[in-house]
């Protein structure tokens, strides 16, 4: 199969994340960014608002990529995910003890996934940045599938403890709202934000 290589004039996106999730998902959107990691110390912000922190924390690792060099003329990316449950907001679990106390807490009820995206137009050096939102319906593991879940790593990397597309998928009973939310990045907000920007999310298909 011959493959056409995107017009010159297509603007180039930088994913500002070494999340593979967004990645893939950008890909499944036809978008070919190219991934610059920030580096950017998460401990280094706090806030009281859940959706604020993941917000201020996308801003800041867009930020970060959008000041090098390698960036200049693209668009970046940046997105940051907590899970919200009981007002606190929840990011990787710090070590295998805190994931299973976390899962059993989260055993028979709801929290809210947010992620916060920005897009950084390096050219005209404008920002836009919002929060999307999904209700994540948990379902109740025996302790031993906890204790299986936990053992295989998984919940150590991602926020919240969990993933929509990974192994704890059958321990997830439902969601309300944007399932690409959950999994790392709002396909819909995405695109909103690029038109704020002047930009088609169709005009960036590679």
């Amino acid at each position: 199969m011959t493959v056409t290589p995107p017009p010159s004039d297509v603007r180039k996106l930088v994913l500002a994340s070494a999340s593979p999730a967004r990645l893939n998902l950008l890909r499944q959107a036809g978008l070919a960014p190219h991934v610059i990691v920030s580096g950017f110390d998460e401990d280094a912000l706090s806030h009281d608002e859940p959706a604020a922190l993941a917000l201020a924390l996308a801003e800041a690792k867009a930020a970060v990529v959008a000041a090098l060099d390698e960036a200049a003329g693209t668009l970046v990316i940046g997105c940051d995910s907590v899970l919200e449950l009981d007002g606190e907001a929840l990011g990787k679990p710090a070590d295998a003890e805190e994931a299973t106390a976390r899962w059993k807490s989260m055993r028979g009820r709801a929290g809210v996934l947010r992620t916060g995206h920005c897009v950084i137009d390096t050219v005209s050096g404008r920002q836009v940045s919002a929060t999307a939102s999904t209700t994540v319906r948990f379902g109740e593991p025996t302790d031993a599938e906890v204790a299986a879940y936990v053992a295989s790593g998984e919940p150590l990397h991602v926020a919240g403890a969990f993933t929509l597309d990974g192994l704890s998928a059958p321990f997830i009973e439902g969601i309300d709202g944007d399932p690409g939310n959950v999994i790392g990045l709002s396909l819909p907000l995405l695109r909103s934000l690029l038109a704020e920007l002047g930009v088609s999310i169709t005009d960036l298909w590679a």
